[in-house]
């Protein structure tokens, strides 16, 4: 895949990861106790969205993706929640207007709920992107940039000193072996910290290879795992279609998120009638 972030920020797959992250994310705060949020493939956490339009290689994808839900006033009260984490950063970075200038990377959406106990370390191989990302959070408390291949974070963090932990896995699937690469780095993060609640998102190219992974993943795992899939489009002529988040160790009460909010994520970023979502038990919860 010809992966440049900035042509996709705040795209259909930005906003379906993101709005099932901070879900995640407030789930683990019910509780008062802190835990590490580790980041495996964190990007440069924030993208102007007006340069990206500037480009004369490709059209930006935010307008089918956040800009749907931009001005929308009855959101179901997540989709608000997340609408306003972004507008919120958008404002902070002097974003005015009826439309979204900045938008943030899965680093900011937890950067801006953290809490004192909370401790957050971001992981990016890209050297240009990872010094991005520690400009721009240089000084910060509880919060660590590494520049290195994310898949090492899962033996250089866990299990972590809090002993509750929610790994986010996104790398840009720029390499064929990218399925199989996870697969290891998930074996050892739960040979390391089998409680640990991992979410992998992926993107739905070809599907006999993401129904190969999910199949392989579910074979494997004990732990319970719940999958999530949102289409887009079945038009055979696009390339990727949709995307998908497995989570492994899902909170109570994340499953009863993913049944509400995917047919309202549906609606709102469909490509055209053709677009469906699912979801399942891959392992089911005990």
């Amino acid at each position: 895949m010809n992966y440049r972030h900035a042509f996709h920020a705040g795209n259909y797959a930005d906003v379906f990861k993101h709005v099932f992250l901070l879900r995640l994310l407030r789930a683990l705060q019910r509780k008062a106790k802190g835990f590490l949020y580790l980041d495996t493939h964190a990007g440069r956490g924030v993208y102007d969205l007006a340069s990206a339009a500037a480009g004369p290689e490709r059209t930006p994808e935010w307008p089918a993706g956040i800009g749907r839900l931009w001005q929308e006033a009855q959101l179901p009260p997540a989709l608000g929640d997340y609408v306003a984490l972004v507008r919120e950063f958008n404002e902070r970075r002097g974003g005015i207007g009826d439309r979204p200038r900045f938008y943030p990377g899965s680093p900011w959406i937890a950067a801006l709920v953290q809490r004192p106990p909370d401790r957050l370390a971001f992981w990016e191989q890209q050297a240009g992107e990872a010094r991005v990302l520690h400009t721009e959070f240089d000084g910060w408390r509880g919060m660590a940039v590494e520049c290195g291949d994310g898949y090492d974070a899962f033996r250089a963090a866990l299990p972590p000193r809090e002993r509750r932990a929610l790994v986010l896995v996104d790398p840009p699937f720029e390499d064929q072996g990218e399925f199989e690469a996870i697969l290891a780095a998930l074996d050892e993060g739960l040979r390391r910290f089998p409680s640990g609640m991992y979410a992998i998102w992926y993107p739905v190219t070809e599907r006999a290879q993401t129904e190969e992974f999910r199949h392989t993943l579910s074979a494997r795992l004990r732990q319970p795992v719940l999958g999530a899939e949102l289409a887009v489009t079945a038009n055979p002529q696009v390339r990727m279609k949709g995307c998908g988040l497995l989570v492994i160790n899902p909170p109570w009460g994340f499953a009863d998120d993913v049944k509400a909010l995917l047919p309202a994520l549906t609606e709102r970023l469909a490509a055209d009638s053709s677009a469906s979502s699912r979801w399942e038990w891959l392992v089911p919860s005990p």
